[in-house]
C-alpha cells in the first residue's frame, strides 16, 4: 500500500503537508480517494499514441496546477460541484476501466492529469496488470511532477507525455499559479527521459496567442537540452474559455504567429515530432456534464461518472 504518502502530503511540488487519508484536501482539492470523471477511447492524441485503435484516456479528478484557461476546469477543481463530475474508484474498479478500454481497442492506457494522485494510481496500475492488462501505460501530465512521484512511477510507465507550458516564471505565476513551474517541469522532463527508453517521451507545448516569446524560449530549451532524446508536439488548439476572458488570452492563434513558430522550428533544427495545423473554434473544449465530453469523432467513452457503470 502506498497511501501512507498522503499522511503528510508533500508528494507534489505544492508541498501542502495535509493528511489526505483523514479527508483533508490541499491545493489539488482531493483526499486520498482516487476520483475519475471519464474513461474514453480518444482519437485526438499524437499519431503514434492513437495507432489504429485510439488512446485509452482516463481523466483524473482534481489537479495540482492552476491554469486559468484550463479546458478541463469542470473536473480539475470540481470537488463539491453539483452534479458531481467525478466518482471515487477503487484499485479494482480502476483495473476494470483499463480492461474496458483495452477491450474497446485502445492502444494504451493514458492517465490524464494524475500528478496529485500517484500513490492511488499506482495501486490501480498494479491491479490492472494482475487482471491481465498488458498494453502500455502512458503518463499524460502538466509537467508539474515531483521527482519522488516520478521515481515511484518509473517501473509502471511506458510512455511519458508531459507539457512544457512555459519557461518564464512570470508567465507561470500569471497563468498557472505556479512561479516555480519552469524549474519543476524542466527537471521533471529530464527525469522522465532518464526513466524511459528513447523515443518514449513526447513533450507538448501549447502556443499561447500574444505570448510567442514564451514559445521561443521553450523551443530554445528543448533544442539545447533534449532535442535528441525526446519528441516535440506543438499544439495550436488554445481556445478562450468562457468566464476566463479577464485573465487569459481572448483569441485564437493567428496565421502570422503560426508561421513564426514554424520558422523557429527550422532555426532550432527541431525536426522530430508533431505539430497541429492551425485550429480555431471550440470543438476541443470538453463538457464533462455530458457522458461523452467530446465530439463523437474525437472520443468514445466506455465509462462516465455521470452515466451508468
Amino acid at each position: 500500500m502506498l497511501k501512507h504518502y498522503y499522511d503528510n502530503c508533500t508528494f507534489c511540488p505544492r508541498n501542502c503537508g495535509i493528511n489526505r487519508n483523514e479527508g483533508e484536501t490541499g491545493y489539488c482539492g482531493e483526499t486520498a480517494d482516487l476520483r475519475i470523471s471519464v474513461a474514453a477511447v480518444h482519437y485526438g492524441e499524437e499519431p503514434p499514441l492513437i495507432g489504429t485503435g485510439g488512446s485509452g484516456t482516463i481523466f483524473v479528478g482534481g489537479c495540482n496546477l492552476g491554469c486559468v484557461f484550463c479546458q478541463c476546469h469542470q473536473v480539475s477543481h470540481g470537488v463539491g460541484k453539483e452534479p458531481p463530475l467525478s466518482k471515487i474508484v477503487s484499485a479494482r474498479e480502476f483495473a476494470r476501466l483499463c480492461i474496458a478500454l483495452r477491450d474497446a481497442g485502445a492502444e494504451n492506457i493514458n492517465i490524464v492529469t494524475g500528478s496529485h494522485a500517484v500513490p492511488a494510481i499506482i495501486e490501480g496500475f498494479i491491479a490492472a496488470r494482475k487482471a491481465g492488462v498488458q498494453i502500455p501505460f502512458l503518463w499524460n501530465s502538466s509537467g508539474y511532477d515531483s521527482r519522488e512521484a516520478l521515481e515511484l512511477l518509473k517501473d509502471h510507465i511506458d510512455i511519458y507525455l508531459p507539457d512544457l507550458k512555459t519557461t518564464d516564471t512570470g508567465l507561470a505565476k500569471k497563468f498557472f499559479n505556479a512561479p516555480d513551474y519552469p524549474a519543476v517541469a524542466k527537471a521533471a522532463i529530464l527525469k522522465m527521459i532518464d526513466n524511459a527508453q528513447k523515443p518514449k517521451v513526447i513533450v507538448r507545448h501549447l502556443i499561447l496567442p500574444g505570448y510567442l516569446e514564451s514559445t521561443r524560449l521553450v523551443l530554445q530549451w528543448f533544442a539545447e537540452n533534449i532535442k535528441e532524446r525526446a519528441l516535440l508536439s506543438l499544439m495550436t488548439q488554445y481556445t478562450p474559455v468562457p468566464g476566463k476572458e479577464k485573465v487569459a488570452p481572448k483569441r485564437y492563434v493567428i496565421k502570422e504567429e503560426y508561421e513564426t513558430v514554424m520558422n523557429w522550428l527550422e532555426e532550432y533544427q527541431i525536426k522530430d515530432g508533431f505539430f497541429q495545423e492551425l485550429l480555431t473554434g471550440n470543438e476541443w473544449l470538453p463538457d464533462f456534464k455530458r457522458e461523452n465530453p467530446f465530439p463523437a469523432k474525437i472520443a468514445a467513452p466506455v465509462w462516465s461518472s455521470i452515466g451508468t457503470d
